[in-house]
């Protein structure tokens, strides 16, 4: 198979604090959609630290395929939020219409630690909110809260809403035990299923799930593929010895009711994102581990196998270290840049934004990569 051919054309900056040396101000956890009249719309949180308890997301624009940015405004304002950070990713429904999931966390309990408990890396209770703008985004004035269909207790916000084929809607996440240790159902890869737009979540599929060998899978996504079958992957942590593995990967023939067993990418990386091009070839991009900076592979599926075909290297700003974690809530507090997004721009025109510390402070980043 002849390789795919991949050139950065373009690269740049969807928002730096423009003056840390008065205020911090990071931002973290893009999420980029290309709307139909050629509009390119950000969500990301911007917060004074990592897991501060001011992390809030916030919605900026381009109408020049990157180039400048408006001013980030807020999906919900600051001052309507007391001791809650969120953090959210949008949706394009189309016709103006965008969608978000946002994961509300209720920092009340513990306000002068992070989202995750040292001790046993439970998390702070969490609320699910459906909000949606009519407006691309200038406005958001429809919220439900969600009834998930089981415990989480609290769930990661790791993803946008996928929206099937057939119109059902699917957001991937995973359950997170609570603070103090409760997880009556483990920590899984799940995708909570709507099927009227969002207004009730009654079902939920399994995607990943090794709780008994203590494996977690994080960050997972879901992408439908052009046959309309489905491809999970997610970061991997075993638990038990501390350690990431390989990013994993699980192919479901029947809409996510049943998924194959979690299977080995052969990438050392963590978070990951997916999408598929016309040709069926599938390009993730991921922060990855044992050679440092956030990468870009383009693969081939084949009968439930994934092969890689061709990689490379887009951003290389820092070190990182071997795969080993002596404190897994004291290593997301020292992360350095990852959370990548793809957005297509056109068939063979990728738009990927990611986060990255630079001179000491969080930006979100854009790279344009042209394949052929």
């Amino acid at each position: 198979m002849v390789k795919q051919k991949m050139e950065i054309t373009g690269g740049g900056i969807v928002y730096r604090n423009p003056k840390p040396h008065v205020r911090s101000r990071h931002a973290y956890f893009p999420w980029v959609v290309y709307t139909s009249n050629n509009e390119l719309i950000a969500s990301f949180v911007l917060a004074q630290a990592f897991e501060s308890v001011d992390s809030n997301t916030y919605i900026s624009r381009s109408t020049d395929k990157g180039m400048t940015w408006s001013e980030p405004v807020a999906i919900i304002p600051s001052s309507a939020l007391v001791l809650r950070s969120n953090c959210a990713r949008i949706t394009d429904m189309g016709n103006g219409h965008l969608v978000t999931m946002m994961v509300l966390s209720d920092r009340s309990g513990h306000p002068e630690e992070g989202l995750a408990n040292p001790e046993n890396m439970g998390f702070v209770p969490t609320d699910l909110l459906v909000i949606h703008s009519f407006d691309n985004g200038n406005t958001w004035n429809k919220t439900d809260k969600v009834e998930a269909p089981l415990i989480g207790p609290s769930f990661e916000a790791c993803s946008p809403i996928l929206v099937l084929r057939d119109g059902t809607w699917l957001w991937p996440t995973s359950t997170w035990r609570g603070w103090d240790g409760y997880c009556p159902n483990g920590m899984k890869m799940v995708a909570l299923v709507s099927y009227d737009q969002g207004k009730t979540w009654k079902d939920y599929l399994t995607v990943m799930d090794n709780t008994s060998q203590q494996i977690i899978h994080w960050e997972g996504k879901i992408t439908e593929l052009n046959n309309g079958n489905m491809l999970a992957t997610a970061w991997v942590f075993d638990e038990k010895n501390g350690m990431d593995l390989p990013n994993h990967y699980a192919v479901s023939y029947d809409k996510g009711k049943n998924w194959t067993p979690p299977l080995s990418m052969n990438i050392v990386g963590q978070t990951m994102a997916t999408v598929q091009l016309d040709d069926g070839r599938i390009v993730v991009v991921y922060r990855r581990m044992d050679v440092a900076g956030l990468w870009l592979s383009v693969l081939s599926l084949s009968d439930a196998t994934l092969n890689t075909e061709d990689s490379a290297c887009l951003w290389n700003g820092v070190q990182v270290p071997n795969n080993k974690r002596e404190n897994m809530v004291t290593e997301f507090n020292e992360l350095k840049f990852g959370a990548p997004c793809i957005t297509k721009l056109s068939e063979k025109t990728l738009f990927i934004t990611f986060w990255c510390y630079e001179k000491m402070v969080s930006n979100i980043r854009w790279v344009k990569v042209e394949l052929s």
